[in-house]
């Protein structure tokens, strides 16, 4: 039959209007048949709501796909051509203590840095490479596109340990960056094209360009005036401002999750304030959520609520359908994603993952080569490289002392002993998502 198969694992997320916008918006160059939509038990209600959203969508905008919903994943899985994942095992609750029990010993809390982040993959790992599994039984020519935090961390783990061949990794941040940029220089975005390299939530723009001349100093310059609405940062990440000349000697531009690197001090404390009057992240989030659901829920509505913003999950259309339709046409155009690293930086392992800028081709993403990241930006990202490669190591050996060694090297944390206060907490909080390590 002509036309695409999409298969989207966690269908039932409160992102799921914004993929399908996406695929709309793009019909006429993106032929897209069916979107299976797939989800477990426990999110069936929420599968419902948000898949009759979709079919309301695609009927009003007049395209002939079809949208099916189910929670058996080999069905959704079979032939497929791409398979989307946004998972969240444990759901919002698992995300709470990830966020409050590392404030509670004084350091940050966040779902993808830190003790956070280092949990969410020890759940989510495992998970993951079942689904891969399945993948290459079912459709193993399919082209994995990973959007589930910690995004490079999961995709390193499909690399290294799984067979499937064509592994990407997806986020919001580098082309929301690009977009910010764009808005902040007054001209559009079509303009502006950012060199990326790093790797997830740790990326930098190397190189910002302005019709083909770099003008990264000027965007420097904007953002760090207070004078000036030039801020990066994204709906679920505290604004704030760097000094300009700690900016100016690193001469590249900070993705918004630098804040808990760069101002830890200041994103501490907002985190710990924000605890005490009961507001953490996730808490904020399950509000969203409910709001979000109540809105779906609607049999009036047919298009993605501006709600969805609040949600952190802006621009996921443009990062996950812009990736699709680049493969499918073989556009040759840069877009920045999750990769196997192949030698582009220099120092990070070729089977690790790096996020970088790549030239999309229908064999998939190429990434353009890097070299040595600047000396002033090269050190923490080893640092998280290592952390990554250790956590990765952890989940899928079940080995409760790489945990550890994980944590206390993160760059987030002061002691190996307040390392294992944290990890022995979430260990118990989390007992339920983390079977191999019973």
């Amino acid at each position: 039959m002509e036309g695409l198969k999409i298969c989207t694992i966690g269908g039932g997320s409160s992102y799921t209007p914004e993929l399908i916008e996406g695929f709309i918006n793009r019909y006429d160059t993106l032929p897209v048949r069916e979107i299976w939509l797939v989800d477990i038990e426990e999110g069936k209600k929420k599968l419902d709501t948000v898949g009759m959203l979709a079919k309301r969508m695609v009927k009003k905008a007049g395209v002939p796909i079809k949208i099916y919903l189910t929670t058996n994943r080999e069905e959704a899985l079979k032939d497929a051509d791409f398979v989307t994942t946004q998972i969240r095992v444990g759901f919002l609750d698992a995300r709470e203590k990830d966020e409050s029990i590392p404030l509670k010993h004084g350091i940050l809390g966040q779902e993808t840095n830190g003790a956070g982040g280092l949990f969410k993959a020890l759940r989510t790992i495992p998970v993951i490479l079942d689904i891969a599994k399945d993948m290459e039984r079912l459709c193993p020519n399919a082209f994995l596109i990973n959007f589930t935090n910690p995004s490079g961390i999961v995709t390193e783990a499909l690399i290294r340990h799984s067979n499937l061949k064509k592994v990407i990794g997806l986020c919001n941040v580098p082309i929301h960056m690009e977009k910010t940029t764009a808005k902040i220089l007054g001209v559009d975005e079509s303009r502006v094209h950012i060199l990326f390299a790093g790797l997830n939530h740790m990326v930098y723009g190397l190189h910002v360009y302005l019709d083909g001349v770099e003008v990264t100093r000027e965007v420097i310059d904007i953002i760090t005036d207070p004078n000036k609405e030039g801020n990066l940062s994204v709906s679920n990440i505290l604004p704030v401002t760097y000094d300009r000349d700690f900016l100016r000697a690193l001469n590249v531009l900070v993705c918004p999750y630098h804040n808990y690197y760069y101002k830890s001090d200041v994103m501490l404390e907002d985190e710990l304030e924000e605890l005490q009057k009961g507001g953490i992240r996730a808490q904020t989030v399950k509000k969203i959520e409910k709001e979000l659901f109540d809105i779906y829920a609607n049999q009036d509505l047919d298009a993605k609520p501006e709600q969805l913003e609040k949600r952190g999950g802006a621009f996921y259309s443009d990062a996950a359908c812009r990736l699709i339709d680049s493969i499918y046409n073989d556009r040759h155009d840069i877009q920045p994603v999750d990769i196997r690293n192949n030698g582009c930086i220099a120092g990070i392992d070729d089977d690790s993952a790096v996020e970088v800028s790549c030239v999309i081709t229908k064999e998939g993403p190429m990434p353009i080569h890097v070299g040595k990241l600047p000396v002033a930006v090269n050190g923490l990202v080893m640092q998280m490289k290592s952390f990554e490669q250790v956590t990765v190591e952890a989940a899928i050996e079940g080995d409760y002392n790489k945990v550890l060694l994980a944590l206390a090297i993160h760059p987030l944390t002061p002691s190996d002993t307040i390392a294992k206060k944290v990890v022995d907490e979430l260990m118990a909080a989390h007992q339920k998502y983390l079977p191999q390590f019973q």
